[in-house]
């Protein structure tokens, strides 16, 4: 079965914590630096969105809560905001930690599923990441293959395509690297609007979690949910989230924004650069807002 294979190659003992990040060493963080070459920045996020959509029902809340009253005597005042966010959203860029997802009754590794409760995240929480992540990233444009702009909601990329857009773009998935994925999802948004993502989507074929794990990757990110909808395996809603967070344990980045990203490396003709992960310190939580940043 493709859940045991995918859980047992990734085993790094019963008292891991970590998952796949085991595979991004020290040696291979600096390594990572050698991608620099232009030192050009490029955010891999999307912008928060605070309006009601089909794919954001519950938006982001931004509200003011200043300026403030000046004091006394003086000119000087503050302007202050809130937010309130639902981070596991479907338009949204964000960070899915280990906790994030519980699967016959555990979460990864076998960590009992009451680690989660009304208070947070006991056990495999975001406080995994509290350091960042930093790696070599590398993108694999997977309509690109095709001369197409993106994939069309329900479409599946497999573990051959993501060897095909390796070649094509003379680039090697390795070892702690830090995968983005393309299927194009928010090009075809900016084009037809937003539709409702939790049923149809472009994404990840569960086999192609076969590739992962042969080139021990670290994460995973895409601009979709990196699941397709609607599933294609019966009984499971989110086939590649429960094999890499609950099998492999891999975190997930949902729903980037790999345009400006896909502009640069075109420009530059390398696919490779060095990525920054920086997720909040929220110690029980089971995700984060993110703002990936690609250098090169």
């Amino acid at each position: 079965m493709l859940y045991e294979r995918l859980r047992d190659s990734a085993s790094w003992g019963r008292e891991d914590r970590r998952g796949a990040l085991n595979n991004l060493t020290t040696t291979r963080v600096a390594q990572a630096a050698e991608e620099i070459r232009s030192g050009r920045t490029v955010s891999l996020a999307a912008a928060v969105e605070n309006q009601v959509s089909l794919d954001n029902p519950d938006p982001c809340q931004h509200q003011m809560t200043g300026p403030s009253e000046p004091e006394v005597g003086s000119s000087l005042q503050f302007a202050t905001d809130r937010l309130a966010m639902n981070i596991h959203g479907n338009a949204d860029s964000h960070l899915d930690a280990l906790s994030h997802v519980l699967y016959q009754g555990t979460l990864y590794n076998g960590v009992p599923a009451d680690k989660v409760g009304v208070s947070g995240a006991s056990g495999l929480s975001l406080d995994v990441a509290r350091d960042g992540i930093v790696g070599r990233g590398v993108l694999l444009d997977i309509p690109r293959l095709e001369g197409r702009r993106w994939l069309e909601p329900g479409e599946s990329v497999t573990g051959e395509a993501l060897a095909a857009a390796e070649t094509a773009q003379h680039v090697t998935v390795g070892p702690g690297d830090l995968l983005f994925v393309r299927v194009g999802h928010r090009p075809r948004r900016d084009h037809y609007g937003p539709w409702d993502a939790a049923q149809a989507r472009a994404g990840l074929h569960p086999v192609a979690m076969q590739f992962l794990a042969e080139r021990r990757v670290a994460l995973l990110g895409s601009d979709s949910n990196n699941d397709t909808a609607p599933s294609v395996v019966a009984g499971v809603g989110f086939p590649v989230h429960v094999l890499a967070i609950h099998a492999m344990g891999m975190q997930l980045l949902d729903y980037l924004d790999l345009e400006a990203l896909l502009a640069l490396c075109e420009e530059q003709d390398r696919w490779s650069f060095m990525c920054v992960i920086a997720p909040l310190r929220l110690p029980a939580a089971t995700g984060s807002p993110v703002n990936p940043i690609a250098i090169l």
